[in-house]
């Protein structure tokens, strides 16, 4: 049996328009507020339509020596055109860390599934 792991995808965002593209600070401050913004399609566009589009993104911290991540947002997009309004897979999201650690972003493609990608975070004292 598989598991949902196994489905996730990834790839260079650059050349692929399913990866979330991760812009946060490479280093900051304990206590700090970190903010982090998340997009897909940022060098090749998604399309956004009815029939192809993004339906959420989730950010996930996971602090060094963590058994597991924290989930920081999940944002929905749930509108693909109905009434001419179409939403954008972009995100904007601000937390606080004590530790260094990592980002991890996810996102759903309504045709070509599971997507991921990854930054370090670096908190100094």
């Amino acid at each position: 049996m598989k598991k949902i792991g196994d489905f996730y995808q990834s790839g260079d965002w650059k050349g692929e328009k399913h990866v979330p593209v991760i812009h946060a600070p490479e280093k900051v401050k304990k206590g700090d507020l970190i903010e982090v913004n998340i997009n897909i399609g940022e060098e090749i566009p998604h399309p956004n339509t009815q029939e192809h589009y993004i339906a959420w993104i989730k950010l996930f911290f996971h602090p060094e020596g963590g058994n597991f991540p924290v989930e920081i947002g999940s944002y929905n997009f749930s509108s693909h055109g109905e009434h001419g309004a179409f939403t954008e897979p972009y995100v904007t999201a601000r937390f606080k860390a004590e530790k260094s650690g990592t980002l991890h972003a996810t996102s759903y493609c309504n045709i070509h599934g599971l997507w991921e990608n990854s930054v370090e975070l670096k908190v100094e004292d």
